[in-house]
């Protein structure tokens, strides 16, 4: 029978160092997946995961036990895609305005006819998908986090809380404003011309 999370993290801290490789196996799917909500390149992806990682090795003292290992490195997980957001906050992408020719390509031919069979199910789903993320990348860090873990992952603000370690009325708040930025990202954006 495998080892529990916990009973690896025991052996890590007595010095059996290769204990934590399972560890990384187990949970490394569920990492890069948080991640590639909040980067956009998958190099940034890997950087953000490997520093999850480096950090909770170096950490791992911390994990008392009192919740499954799992809560503990996504909380953790959380806090560090915070941190890539707020470091590359003065990097964001173009503007709304200066949308790709491609992008603009497919919004033209939506708009035109949004049923015909040259634009399949998946083609509309991956140019949404494209939309919102530039979106999302136009909003603050909070914002983003907030949004992300609330709407796209599902979580709810008693858990979000917990991840975040805000209070639950600050996961309210930043939610109310996340949800007005966004209102105010979509203003810029001529909806008219592509519904």
């Amino acid at each position: 029978m495998d080892p529990t999370d916990a009973e690896l993290v025991t052996e890590v801290l007595r010095g059996t160092v290769a204990s934590f490789e399972p560890l990384v196996q187990r949970h490394s799917a569920r990492l890069f997946a948080m991640a590639r909500r909040y980067a956009r390149r998958e190099s940034e992806v890997e950087d953000i995961v490997q520093e999850i990682w480096i950090k909770a090795y170096t950490r791992l003292a911390g994990f008392r036990g009192e919740a499954p290992f799992e809560h503990w490195l996504m909380r953790l997980a959380v806090h560090t895609c915070y941190d890539f957001l707020r470091a590359h906050q003065r990097n964001r992408e173009n503007a709304f305005s200066e949308i790709t020719d491609p992008d603009e390509d497919w919004l033209d031919r939506f708009a035109a006819d949004p049923g015909t069979s040259s634009h399949s199910g998946s083609e509309s789903a991956a140019a949404a998908k494209e939309l919102v993320d530039r979106l999302l990348a136009k909003l603050s860090p909070p914002a983003r986090l907030v949004l992300t873990l609330l709407e796209i992952e599902g979580r709810s603000v008693k858990e979000i809380s917990q991840m975040t370690g805000w209070s639950v009325a600050l996961v309210k708040v930043r939610a109310f404003r996340a949800r007005a930025e966004m209102r105010k990202q979509l203003k810029k954006l001529d909806l008219s011309r592509y519904l």
